[in-house]
């Protein structure tokens, strides 16, 4: 006679599938790209960050749809947040002298509609996938995003000078581009890590079965 009730427990503990990890080492790189690219450009205008959100954009869309093809359960959040992300990058790439406005529409409108995606799939599957957990954050982090850049005044302008005398001026392009690079470096190091940790449990259940 079978034990009906430990069936939900075995459902609450299902692994990643094998090699899911390359799917969280995809988003760490492109991120990656993303905020070196924006930490080495001394030109922080609304046309990088445009540049700059279409490569994070149409790169994350087609690791999200990656993302779907490994995980059916969840593939309507992932097919969604792929499809927004493409149609976001490929207006941000077409258009990349849109200017100040037109960023931070696309940047905040990404980034709030996938980051809310991204935060319920990770809510959602939280007891039948193992990278729920870093679904959960990445949202979390996203949805910030948004937010952030729509409280930055939008005719922020000051005039600074460092300590070597060199003049310089914040504007909210500048401190838009600067959050969407530092968001990328956030997201590059905690998927990095993600990454790291499927990879060392796919080889711990790997020996333990091959034992």
């Amino acid at each position: 006679m079978t034990n009906d009730s430990a069936a939900p427990a075995r459902a609450e503990s299902v692994p990643a599938p094998t090699r899911y990890w390359l799917l969280p080492l995809g988003r760490t790189i492109v991120a990656a790209i993303v905020a070196l690219g924006i930490t080495f450009t001394a030109n922080h205008s609304a046309t990088v960050g445009l540049l700059a959100l279409a490569t994070l954009a149409l790169l994350s869309g087609l690791s999200h749809l990656a993302s779907a093809a490994r995980r059916p359960e969840a593939r309507g959040p992932f097919v969604a947040i792929a499809a927004v992300s493409l149609l976001v990058g490929a207006a941000a790439a077409f258009v990349p002298q849109g200017g100040l406005p037109y960023l931070v529409f696309l940047l905040s409108g990404w980034a709030a509609v996938t980051g809310i995606l991204e935060l319920y799939a990770g809510l959602r599957y939280r007891r039948q996938h193992a990278a729920a957990r870093d679904w959960t954050f990445i949202g979390a982090i996203t949805v910030l995003l948004a937010v952030v850049t729509l409280v930055i005044p939008p005719d922020l302008r000051q005039s600074f000078g460092g300590i070597e005398r060199v003049q310089g001026e914040l504007t909210a392009s500048v401190v838009v581009v600067g959050v969407l690079g530092a968001y990328a470096a956030l997201v590059a190091v905690f998927l990095g890590i993600s990454a790291l940790s499927l990879l060392w449990a796919e080889r711990d259940a790997r020996k333990a079965a091959e034992s």
